[in-house]
């Protein structure tokens, strides 16, 4: 059954190719592969993220305030109409990331994020979270903005569940064809090579990895796939420099 509810710390770091490598497999040292990625290179993860008709979500976001929230539509792949799909509720306070979701059809997502109105119960969806969208509906008025998806190897702490690091590589977004069932095209965000690496924690990360990291000199960054993406189209420029994260 997929977690519903997260809270961690989510730390990210710009590699390029080379320092994906050296990472990577100095990782796996103490880390082993999501099952999925046991069989598979990588899998894909695809996002709708709604905002309102002048981007007031992003925009707050990118201010980089104490308290920033976003609501995204995500599957894994390419969904069929009608299938399981994931609504998200993803807020950040002093830079602990919270996540809530709950599994709905896609027609269900859509009609709920347009009216506003939660679809009727099923087995399979979170109550507590739709409340909890509901509520956030009530005080937007939201429209899908931008497709995001990407291609994703994940791996876990052998010690822990709660330590888990994720590269994501081939960042690609779209503004028309805003559904998840209408393919996973779209125009790169990130010049080739580049990967983004996610360390996600729900204390903070083991002596051992803070050394890896620091003897592979990476350093934090603050990028948003989302914020990057409203950059690039507001102003053209290719994230990487510094008005790029956020």
């Amino acid at each position: 059954m997929a977690i519903e509810v997260f809270n961690r710390y989510e730390n990210k770091y710009l590699l390029d190719e080379t320092g994906f490598r050296r990472i990577h497999d100095r990782l796996l040292e103490y880390m082993e592969l999501d099952e999925y990625n046991r069989k598979h290179t990588f899998y894909s993860i695809s996002n709708i993220y709604f905002d309102t008709k002048d981007h007031a979500l992003i925009r707050h976001s990118i201010s980089k305030p104490k308290y920033k929230e976003k609501l995204r539509l995500r599957a894994y792949g390419v969904p069929q109409p009608g299938a399981k799909v994931y609504l998200e509720l993803k807020k950040k306070v002093h830079g602990l990331v919270n996540k809530r979701r709950t599994a709905l059809r896609t027609d269900e997502a859509y009609e709920f994020v347009r009216t506003g109105v939660k679809p009727e119960p099923a087995s399979y969806m979170n109550k507590q979270v739709l409340s909890e969208i509901e509520y956030f509906l009530g005080r937007y008025t939201l429209e899908p903005q931008v497709y995001l998806a990407y291609d994703r190897i994940a791996m876990f702490s052998k010690e822990s569940r709660d330590l888990r690091v994720t590269f994501d590589c081939n960042i690609r977004s779209r503004r028309h064809d805003l559904m998840l069932e209408s393919g996973d095209h779209g125009e790169p965000l990130l010049e080739d090579g580049r990967w983004l690496m996610e360390v996600k924690a729900e204390k903070t990360v083991p002596v051992w990895l803070a050394r890896l990291l620091s003897e592979h000199r990476m350093f934090r960054t603050s990028f948003s796939k989302y914020g990057s993406e409203y950059i690039k189209m507001r102003t053209g420029q290719q994230p990487g420099g510094e008005r790029a994260y956020a």
